[in-house]
């Protein structure tokens, strides 16, 4: 499914629209300034072919919504950088990316207490 270019999705987020979008979304962060400014976030992975296997999972989505992020691939670390060029920063379409990002990698298992139970 491609992002529709409908002017709401291709406009650059107000920084209200920016923040909330970023509180529903784990770990990613603001980098960059004015038309460069774009969401990022990196995975440590355990090797280069899971950093690999990542990045062209990433490129897959992004071929599906038409819409490519920045990729860092890295031996043990990929970073993926999303901002609409067209709209000079970050606009919703990147945030539904980022969020598609996510849901890339599998969650990873909580710890388990180390407390005795009484």
């Amino acid at each position: 499914m491609q992002i529709p270019n409908h002017p709401s999705v291709k406009r650059s987020l107000s920084a209200t629209e920016l923040i909330a979008g970023l509180a529903r979304l784990d770990g990613w962060k603001i980098s960059g300034d004015g038309p460069e400014m774009r969401i990022e976030k990196s995975w440590d992975w355990p090797g280069f072919h899971e950093s690999m296997a990542f990045a062209n999972a990433v490129a897959f989505v992004a071929g599906q919504r038409n819409h490519h992020p920045d990729l860092l691939v890295q031996y043990l670390r990929c970073t993926v950088r999303w901002r609409t060029h067209d709209a000079g920063g970050i606009t919703r379409a990147d945030l539904e990316c980022a969020a598609l990002t996510d849901a890339l990698v599998p969650p990873q298992p909580q710890p388990q207490s180390t407390k005795p139970t009484p």
